[in-house]
């Protein structure tokens, strides 16, 4: 039986996705798994019994990811769950920004007398505003989001560049061939009247956009930022603001430097903020967390690699260690010598850390557990989990 600690309100139908014959939901103070939205756990003293955790959301900086995997613990993510609520998100907000509707709506809050709609044609000129076909939109990062955004704005008449030396295929399959791939930033930054950036957060994008690039934006280029807000660096694009380097800047984050300026619109991070985002978003976080916990397979996850076996022995050895040589020969070494065989068995690394799957096809529990001990007390081990095989599992 797996308890399941969760943080945040998290949709309920994503929480009915664990069965009540394999798992509770808060109901003991050694949970196996985590799912949170944006609780931060940077502080939280995780109890030994976590084997994962699960963000309702794309981002992790919530989650202390190094600390998790130094415990073995693995992070999950669900990637492109909420994509469509942002890309939407986006979209209003580019039009917004070529289009005073905001100031228009509010001031026709203003006016007083029978004759409002007379006093409103007079004076609707001061609202005139822009259109974005024909106008030139550079995406920053074509993940999830960034490839939605790129397509449908290309669907809304607008020129569309896109750069990511670092795009996967799937994503290469789903972005619109009439979207023109930059060799890079630069060429973004330099051409473009919009430009939206659509990267994850990490050290080497923190601060993306600094003095040096908001330099090479057009006069009257718009910035949008929905992906971090550490993405941008916030003084110099008040600086560049105030200089008339760029026009106007969008984001979905609250920096106090940011508010009453006429040349910002801020949102209170509405990105994700839909009932249907939150609900697929849970969904795939459980789905993700179940699977891991029940058969030890891993995907979507963002600090340990992608491993995925089909489980057909009675027990399964899933074991998190570090990166180093020899490691698979040690631990095939002391399965035999308690005279267990190995059915299957899968390795793969991502960094310092490595995770390997070992199928038993072995029923007499003594030894396995015997087995499982001692290969917890090998060198550079660093979590051993048994899995006991339950038929007709479905996901």
């Amino acid at each position: 039986m797996y308890d399941i600690k969760t943080f945040n309100a998290i949709a309920p139908v994503g929480l009915a996705r664990f069965n009540e014959e394999n798992f509770t939901i808060n109901k003991t103070e050694t949970p196996a798994g985590i799912i949170l939205r944006s609780e931060k756990l940077h502080d939280y003293a995780f109890p030994t019994s976590v084997l994962a955790v699960a963000r309702a959301g794309a981002g992790t900086n919530n989650v202390p990811v190094k600390q998790c995997t130094e415990n073995g613990i693995v992070v999950f993510n669900t990637p492109g769950a909420n994509a469509n609520a942002v890309k939407e998100l986006v979209i209003a907000c580019l039009l917004l920004s070529v289009r005073p509707i905001l100031k228009g709506s509010n001031w026709v809050q203003t006016l007083t007398g029978t004759d409002t709609e007379e006093q409103a044609e007079a004076q609707k000129k001061q609202f005139a505003g822009t259109e974005l076909e024909g106008k030139k939109l550079g995406v920053i990062g074509l993940g999830a989001i960034g490839a939605m955004v790129a397509n449908d704005a290309y669907r809304l008449g607008m020129e569309v560049t896109g750069f990511d030396p670092f795009v996967s295929v799937d994503t290469a399959w789903s972005i619109s061939r009439r979207v023109k791939r930059a060799q890079s930033m630069e060429e973004v930054l330099k051409t473009c009247d919009f430009i939206t950036v659509h990267v994850p957060l990490s050290e080497n994008t923190h601060h993306l956009i600094g003095k040096e690039q908001l330099a090479q934006m057009k006069e009257n280029a718009v910035l949008l930022n929905f992906a971090r807000g550490e993405l941008v660096e916030t003084q110099a694009v008040i600086d560049a603001l105030a200089n008339g380097e760029i026009s106007n800047f969008v984001t979905d984050f609250a920096d106090e430097r940011l508010l009453h300026n006429e040349k910002v619109l801020v949102l209170p991070h509405l990105g994700a903020s839909t009932e249907e985002a939150e609900i697929n978003c849970a969904k795939m976080a459980a789905r993700t967390l179940k699977k891991f916990l029940e058969t030890g397979n891993i995907k979507r996850s963002v600090n340990f690699p992608t491993v995925e076996m089909a489980f057909n022995s009675p027990f399964r050895f899933t074991i998190v260690h570090r990166n180093v040589p020899n490691m698979l020969g040690q631990i095939s070494t002391g399965i035999a010598n308690l005279e267990i065989n190995i059915d299957t068995m899968i390795n793969r690394s991502r960094d310092d850390y490595a995770y390997t799957i070992v199928d038993i096809a072995e029923t007499d529990e003594e030894k396995i557990n015997a087995a499982a001990e001692k290969i917890q007390a090998a060198e550079n081990i660093i979590r051993v989990r048994t899995i006991k095989n339950t038929e007709a599992v479905s996901y």
